[in-house]
């Protein structure tokens, strides 16, 4: 008998493409499944896929019943005989919707193949052995660490019990955040603007300093981008900021970590806060218990620097813009962390840098 190493290998890249199709899927629901994680389901008979599916959107029928409800009326009865492959382990639990795992024993799938195990309480291993309770073969680990990066906010949340953190910022060539007087100057053109709102909607929550919100008056919002607006957090001690600014207004939730107050005014929660070393953990403790899965942190400097001399923070993403202020406020500095990868956005440089602490490191052609 020859062994046949061509086909072989076929085969074994063949069987890792439906994972990446997983992942693929998976991502056209981010930002929109939180607190939930991305999901994507595709269902295989003899090398073709007969079924594929996504988790559209928080609440509504995850990926592995899409999948299902996608096969035609000529393909169903291959169901039984075909392989299900999904970047998560299917639930186990009646939440808004019922368990994906005894689903997938009712249709009489006798194979599916798993990127990562879920970390969620009421999951953790459950969805797994339901279905091998019930005789299907399951296989995990398939490029486990690419399904790490995808759902990496889901991951750091369940397992870091915070939110996953990314610092955000925008510097000259000459290295500079903003001018001495701290006024505003645009740095980067409207291709990295554009990219910046398309990530608000990713997030969770975004966060800022007093002198950013006093200074640039922001209005942190996703208005360039289709999408949800992320929870606005502003730290404001003594409450100085005027009720002016944009942060005041009705488009997004927003919470005033302040050491005055504890009062809820519409859509305005303020959050008294003690302002010490522990606010920052604190922060992030009240943020994990209010189901924030992920936290953008855009400026000011003083602030960045706090987070990342506590270690406290997972990703950099840092643009270079073409312009020179020759003098200004320096940018944090990342000292030891080397960058994930470097591209262009336009005329400006972005570079993103992982924490080399980190659990979820980026892999090379995964999206951010």
């Amino acid at each position: 008998m020859t062994f046949n190493v061509c086909a072989y290998l076929y085969k074994v890249i063949d069987h890792g493409s439906y994972m990446q199709k997983c992942f693929d899927l998976a991502q056209r629901s981010k930002g929109f499944t939180t607190p939930n994680p991305m999901v994507g389901t595709v269902l295989v008979h003899h090398d073709r896929i007969i079924g594929e599916g996504w988790h559209h959107f928080y609440g509504a029928d995850h990926a592995e019943v899409n999948c299902l409800k996608n096969v035609t009326d000529a393909d169903k009865r291959l169901i039984p005989e075909s392989t299900m492959y999904v970047n998560l382990e299917p639930c186990a639990h009646y939440g808004l919707t019922p368990p994906c795992a005894s689903r997938i024993v009712a249709e009489g799938i006798k194979k599916v193949v798993v990127a990562n195990t879920d970390p969620f309480e009421k999951v953790n291993g459950s969805g797994i052995k339901i279905l091998q309770d019930a005789g299907v073969s399951v296989e995990t680990g398939l490029h486990e660490k690419e399904g790490l990066w995808l759902n990496r906010r889901f991951f750091c949340f369940h397992q870091q019990k915070r939110p996953y953190i990314v610092l955000k910022w925008a510097q000259t060539k000459d290295g500079f955040i903003a001018p001495e007087d701290r006024s505003r100057y645009p740095i980067t053109g409207a291709g990295a603007q554009s990219l910046v709102h398309k990530w608000r909607t990713e997030e969770t929550a975004i966060m800022v300093g007093t002198t950013t919100a006093l200074n640039d008056n922001p209005e942190l919002t996703a208005r360039l981008h289709k999408g949800n607006h992320p929870l606005r957090i502003v730290l404001d001690r003594h409450l100085q900021i005027p009720r002016t600014h944009h942060i005041f207004d009705d488009t997004a939730a927003t919470w005033i970590i302040n050491e005055q107050q504890e009062l809820l005014d519409g859509n305005i929660h303020f959050v008294q806060l003690p302002f010490n070393e522990t606010l920052l953990p604190a922060l992030m403790s009240l943020l994990y218990r209010n189901r924030i899965l992920s936290l953008l942190i855009e400026g000011g400097a003083a602030l960045l620097s706090s987070f990342i001399s506590m270690d406290l923070w997972d990703e950099a993403r840092v643009f270079t813009g073409d312009g020179l202020l020759q003098k200004g406020i320096r940018p944090p500095l990342l000292a030891g962390d080397a960058p994930a990868f470097t591209t262009m956005v336009g005329q400006d440089t972005l570079q993103v840098s992982v924490n080399k602490n980190s659990a979820y490191q980026y892999t090379q052609g995964m999206e951010l």
